[in-house]
C-alpha cells in the first residue's frame, strides 16, 4: 500500500460508524475506552454513495451521533469513497491509530437475507474478492493487520422494545421515503425503460445483420447509459428488463419467453450480471464525481469568503459579505450580533424583511455558553433560526443566526460542517478588525504619550531657571525678615513654600521626561544605602519636622550599584508622600533589609493607607490615591519613583503597613551585586 503502516508510538481509538440505530452506543463505547487509555478519539462516518439522499430518519440519526461525538471531544470526519473498508484503513495509517472499534446490529430475517445480498454483491465488485470475508470488521482486519479491532455486542434494547417491527410505522416509513425520492427518482425509471425500449428498437432494426452477440452489447450500453444518467436503481431495472426484451424479441421461440436452447439460460444470466455489475459501478463512479465536484465547489467558496474578509476593514463590511456568501452557497438569510464598546451583543445590520424573527435572548444565551442553540439542535429546536457562536482563537465575538430554506438543511453533515466554517472565518475576520483597533489605539496613545512627554520636558525645562531664581531670591528676603514687619515675614514664608513645591514639581518632570527618553545613561556607582538615607532625610528635614521619623540600623548592609542622586530621589520622594499624607506627630518608620540577592528597602507610616484596589494605580502618572484632596500635589511623585526602580532592574510596590490597624508601607527593592575588593591603603 502506499499509506505507510501503523507506527505503535501511542494509542489512539477509532470508531466506524453511520446511520444505523447503534451509532451513539458505538460513540459512548469507544468514549469510554479512551478514557481508560487517555488518547484521542477518532468518529469517522461512511459516505455509501446512493442513487437518491438517504431518508429524513437516517440523516438525523447522523446528525444526532456526530452532535454527541462532537460533545464528547472526539474527532468527526467523513470519509467518502467506493471501498468502505479502504477509506477506514487510509484514515487509521494516516492518523497512526491502534485500536478500531465496530458495532453490531440485530437484525431481523429480512434485513439479514439484505445484508447477505449485499455482502454478495460486495463481494463480486471489490477486488480481492476471492479471499475477502464480508463481514466489516474482517475485512478491516484484513486491510489493516496491525491494528487491534474490537467488536461490539449488541446494544441492550429497552424493556418496552422487542425485535420485530411495527406495520404501521414501517408504512409510514416506506410512504416517508418515497415521499423524499420524489418524481425525480420515478422519473429514472421512466427513462430506464424509454433506454431499453430504445435499445430493442435498434437491435429489431438491424437483427437480420447482427448477431445475437452484438445485441446483447446495445443492451449493455443502454444499461451503463442509464446508469450514469440516472444511478443505481433504474441501471438494475434496466439490467432486468434488457434480460427480458433479449429473451423475448430476440431468443428462438420468438414473442415468447420460453427458451429453446438451454444455453441461452447462461447467457441471460451473464447479461443480467454484467448489467448489474457495470450499473453498480457506473453509477458509484458517478456519486463520487458528484462528491468530488461538491468538495471542489465547497473548498472554492471557503476559499473566496476567506480572501473577501481578508480585504474586510470595517465591520459593516464583513456583515455584507457575509450575508451574500451565505445566500449564494446555502440559500439562507443571516443576520449578525456583534459585541458593542460595552461588551454586550448588538444586531450588526438590520434583517431581511423575509427573515424569521431573531430572538437576542436566544442569541446572548449562545454567546454566553459558546454553543449552538435553534434549528437543528438539542436546545430549542423548535426555533426558525439556527444560532452559531462566533468563536475566534481568543474569544467569542458574536453570534451568527441563520434562516434556511429548508429545516433538513441544519441536519445534513456536509452543510452543517460548511456552515460552521463560515461562522469561523467570520469571527476570525472580526478578531482580526478587533486588534486593528487595538494596535491603532495603541499607536495613538504612544504618540500622544511622546508629544505630551516631549512638551513636559521642553516646559520644564524653561521653568526651572525662573523657579531656581525665585528660590534664591525668597531665601535672600529669609534671612533679612527680621527687619520687616510680621505680616510681609509670613508672606516671605509662603512665598518660599510655594516656589521650593513648584520646583520639586518641575524636577519630577524633567526626571519622568529623561527615564522615558532614556537618552540618559544611569551613572552606577557603589553606593552605601546608609549614606543615601541619611542625605534624604537631611534634604527632607523641613518637611519632616512635624512628624516622627525612626531608622532602624542600616549598618552591616551591603553596597549597592546604583545612581545615587536617582535614589536619593525615590527616598526623597517617599518621605514626602509619608508626610504629606499623615497627620502631624504620626511616627515614620524606615527600614532596610538584604534577603533574596536584593536590597529592600521600606518607609512605613501610621496614617489612613491606601484604598483597596489602587495599590497599582497609584504608580500612574498624574494619578492620586484621593482624586479630590486638600493635599498639593499632581500625582508624579511615585510615577517618577517607579520609572527610577524599573531603570535599577528593582520593584516597587504598596502594601498595607504590617502589624498595625492603618497605614501604609511603600516598598522597593535594588539587585545586589558583587561589589569590587577595596585596595588597602599604602602605609
Amino acid at each position: 500500500r502506499a499509506v505507510a503502516p501503523v507506527w505503535r508510538t501511542g494509542e489512539g481509538v477509532v470508531a466506524a460508524t453511520g446511520p444505523d440505530p447503534d451509532a451513539e452506543y458505538v460513540i459512548r463505547s469507544a468514549h469510554r475506552l479512551r478514557q481508560q487509555l487517555e488518547c484521542d478519539l477518532h468518529v469517522v462516518t461512511i459516505a455509501v454513495p446512493r442513487a437518491a439522499p438517504p431518508p429524513q430518519a437516517e440523516q438525523e440519526r447522523l446528525q444526532r451521533s456526530l452532535a454527541l461525538a462532537d460533545s464528547l471531544g472526539a474527532r468527526c470526519e467523513t470519509l467518502a469513497g467506493g471501498d468502505m473498508v479502504d477509506a477506514v484503513v487510509r484514515y487509521v495509517r494516516r492518523h497512526n491509530i491502534t485500536k478500531a472499534i465496530v458495532g453490531r446490529t440485530r437484525a431481523s430475517g429480512l434485513q439479514r437475507l439484505r445484508l447477505s445480498l449485499s455482502a454478495l454483491l460486495t463481494a463480486a465488485i471489490s477486488p480481492g474478492w476471492l479471499w475477502r470475508r464480508h463481514s466489516f470488521a474482517d475485512m478491516l482486519a484484513a486491510g489493516c493487520p496491525e491494528i487491534d479491532i474490537i467488536r461490539l455486542g449488541a446494544p441492550p434494547l429497552p424493556a418496552a422494545n422487542v425485535p420485530g417491527r411495527d406495520p404501521l410505522t414501517l408504512g409510514r416509513r416506506g410512504r416517508q421515503a418515497a415521499d423524499e425520492r420524489g418524481p425525480l427518482a420515478l422519473a429514472g425509471y421512466a427513462w430506464a425503460l424509454c433506454y431499453c425500449a430504445v435499445a430493442t428498437a435498434l437491435s429489431a432494426l438491424a437483427f437480420p445483420a447482427l448477431h445475437q452477440t452484438n445485441i446483447v452489447m446495445l443492451f449493455l450500453l443502454a444499461v451503463v447509459a442509464v446508469a450514469l444518467r440516472h444511478g443505481r436503481g433504474p441501471a438494475a431495472l434496466a439490467s432486468v428488463v434488457s434480460v427480458g426484451l433479449f429473451d423475448f424479441f430476440f431468443v428462438q421461440p420468438l414473442a415468447s419467453f420460453a427458451v429453446s436452447d438451454v444455453q441461452y439460460l447462461l447467457t441471460f444470466g451473464v447479461l443480467l450480471a454484467v448489467g448489474l455489475l457495470i450499473g453498480q459501478l457506473t453509477a458509484g463512479l458517478r456519486l463520487q464525481a458528484q462528491a468530488s465536484v461538491k468538495r471542489e465547489a465547497d473548498a472554492r467558496s471557503l476559499y473566496e469568503f476567506a480572501r473577501e474578509l481578508s480585504s474586510a476593514l470595517l465591520p459593516e463590511q464583513i456583515v455584507a459579505s457575509a450575508g451574500a456568501f451565505v445566500h449564494a452557497t446555502f440559500g439562507s438569510r443571516c443576520a449578525l450580533y456583534i459585541l458593542g464598546l460595552d461588551d454586550r451583543l448588538k444586531l450588526a445590520s438590520p434583517a431581511a424583511d423575509d427573515m424569521p424573527p431573531l430572538e437576542s435572548a436566544l442569541a446572548q444565551w449562545v454567546y454566553d455558553h459558546g454553543q449552538p442553540a435553534g434549528a437543528g439542535t438539542a436546545t430549542l429546536s423548535n426555533s426558525d433560526l439556527l444560532y452559531l457562536p462566533l468563536k475566534a482563537p481568543m474569544r467569542t465575538r458574536g453570534v451568527l443566526a441563520l434562516a434556511a430554506p429548508r429545516r433538513s438543511l441544519f441536519s445534513q453533515p456536509d452543510s452543517r460542517r460548511q456552515i460552521e466554517a463560515y461562522a469561523t472565518l467570520i469571527a476570525i475576520a472580526l478578531e482580526r478588525l478587533h486588534y486593528v483597533e487595538v494596535a491603532q489605539q495603541a499607536l495613538v496613545s504612544m504618540e500622544s504619550e511622546k508629544l505630551r512627554n516631549s512638551l513636559l520636558a521642553a516646559v520644564s525645562h524653561d521653568l526651572r531657571t525662573p523657579l531656581t531664581s525665585l528660590v534664591g531670591m525668597t531665601d535672600t528676603l529669609m534671612r533679612r525678615q527680621a527687619a520687616l514687619p510680621a505680616d510681609i515675614q509670613d508672606t516671605i514664608r509662603a512665598m518660599r513654600d510655594q516656589a521650593q513645591r513648584m520646583h520639586a514639581l518641575v524636577a519630577n518632570l524633567l526626571d519622568m521626561a529623561r527615564l522615558q527618553s532614556r537618552d540618559t545613561p544611569l551613572r552606577l556607582e557603589w553606593q552605601s544605602i546608609e549614606e543615601l538615607v541619611g542625605a534624604s532625610l537631611a534634604a527632607m528635614r523641613e518637611a519632616l519636622a512635624a512628624h516622627q521619623v525612626t531608622v532602624d540600623s542600616l549598618s552591616g548592609l551591603p553596597l549597592v550599584e546604583c545612581d545615587g542622586v536617582l535614589i536619593e530621589r525615590v527616598l526623597c520622594n517617599l518621605l514626602e508622600n509619608a508626610a504629606k499624607y499623615t497627620p502631624a506627630g504620626s511616627v515614620i518608620r524606615l527600614h532596610a533589609v538584604a534577603q533574596d540577592g536584593e536590597l529592600r528597602v521600606a518607609v512605613c507610616d501610621n496614617g489612613p493607607g491606601v484604598a483597596p484596589g489602587a495599590e497599582r494605580r497609584i504608580f500612574e502618572k498624574f494619578t492620586r490615591g484621593e482624586r479630590e484632596s486638600a493635599t498639593p500635589g499632581v500625582g508624579l511623585g511615585l510615577a517618577v519613583c517607579e520609572a527610577i526602580v524599573s531603570a535599577h532592574h528593582g520593584r516597587i510596590w504598596v502594601e498595607h503597613a504590617p502589624g498595625q490597624a492603618s497605614g501604609a508601607q511603600c516598598v522597593f527593592t535594588l539587585p545586589l551585586g558583587t561589589p569590587p575588593p577595596i585596595q588597602p591603603e599604602p602605609a
